[in-house]
């Protein structure tokens, strides 16, 4: 087993790591870190986890000769530090999203890892999203034939969470940005339009970048004014088409008393994709894509070989070093899109 240790105790924790970490047949989860001044009013839910050694001492963790791995989740302000010390006490570490504030400094941490021999990674559990699967299941089969146009949706109705900060490229864009990188690499050409209505100049609450990959685009668009839900994937190719709607974070997951449980189940044929294409006989065909299962404890496995086996690890430097230049790029624009007096 490869056991692990948490910086952090917060919503991702309960709800995006530990639940799917029960399901891991080859990571334990050991001590959590919480700072004292994050457990005042708040440590009750620390005894819905009585298998857990909850530490108000990094050192606690640092120095335990048992753990391996160190999973920083915590803000991204304090990423790179937390990264560093696991490092530097030859801890193996996998860090949440946004991996860092800025290219350079996620250099300097992969650099690190490279010199004292250890893995350091990008927690981009989002690759394990079911509807993300099903579509990577669709594009393998060819049947869309030469792909046209790829859109990824991540919307919210929430325009009262609308308020000046570059916050929506880093927390809902970071996923979808990774997604279409790790299916398709570097473009040829990005095109940025990312503005605010209300705050033009200092936020980022609509986003519309273009990928483009010769005669294929692939867009990634977020906004906090949605209000109808959209499909989470639209694909066109000159021989067909598919839809899928999102299968949602917690789709397969239940809330029992104290902590949240997941259901690794396939979930209802109501929401699954809809492929249409022109078969090999030039045939109209249509079908249900059954729905892939979102599991996170995927990366973890990946995680495991890479760590013990020396596989290469699920997520490579340059993707997230790639992510947030990109990341960079469109606040840059949003800054710039400001409208003429």
């Amino acid at each position: 087993m490869l056991t692990a240790a948490f910086i952090g105790f917060g919503n991702s924790v309960v709800n995006y790591h530990l639940p799917y970490l029960a399901h891991s047949q080859h990571v334990n989860v050991k001590r959590i870190f919480r700072r004292e001044e994050d457990r005042i009013g708040d440590t009750e839910r620390e005894l819905d986890y009585p298998e857990l050694q909850f530490t108000t001492h990094l050192n606690d963790v640092l120095h335990d000769p048992d753990i391996q791995l160190i999973v920083v989740c915590t803000y991204v302000d304090s990423h790179v530090e937390y990264a560093r010390l696991a490092l530097e006490h030859g801890k193996h570490v996998l860090v949440e999203k946004p991996f860092a504030a800025t290219p350079q400094e996620a250099q300097q941490i992969f650099d690190l890892a490279k010199q004292r021999g250890l893995i350091a990674m990008a927690n981009q559990n989002r690759r394990f999203d079911g509807d993300f699967l099903t579509l990577k299941q669709v594009l393998d089969s060819g049947k869309l034939g030469q792909l046209v146009e790829l859109q990824s949706h991540y919307h919210y109705f929430m325009p009262d969470r609308i308020q000046p900060g570059f916050m929506m490229l880093h927390g809902l864009a970071v996923h979808t940005i990774d997604q279409l990188y790790s299916l398709f690499g570097q473009p040829e050409h990005i095109h940025y339009d990312v503005r605010s209505a209300r705050f033009p100049g200092e936020s980022d609450d609509y986003i519309d970048i273009d990928f483009h990959y010769g005669h294929f685009k692939a867009t990634v668009k977020c906004s906090l004014t949605a209000r109808l839900d959209y499909p989470k994937f639209i694909v066109h190719g000159d021989r067909g088409s598919f839809i899928k709607y999102s299968s949602g974070h917690q789709s397969q997951s239940s809330k029992q008393p104290g902590r949240t449980v997941v259901q690794l189940e396939q979930e209802p044929e109501h929401n699954w994709g809809k492929l249409a294409w022109i078969d090999e006989q030039g045939r109209p065909q249509e079908q249900l894509v059954p729905s892939e299962i979102t599991d996170y404890s995927l990366l973890y496995e990946q995680l495991y070989r890479a760590i013990v086996h020396g596989e290469a690890k699920p997520v490579q430097d340059e993707e997230v070093l790639s992510v947030l230049r990109i990341l960079e790029q469109g606040v840059e624009a949003a800054k710039q899109h400001v409208p003429a007096r």
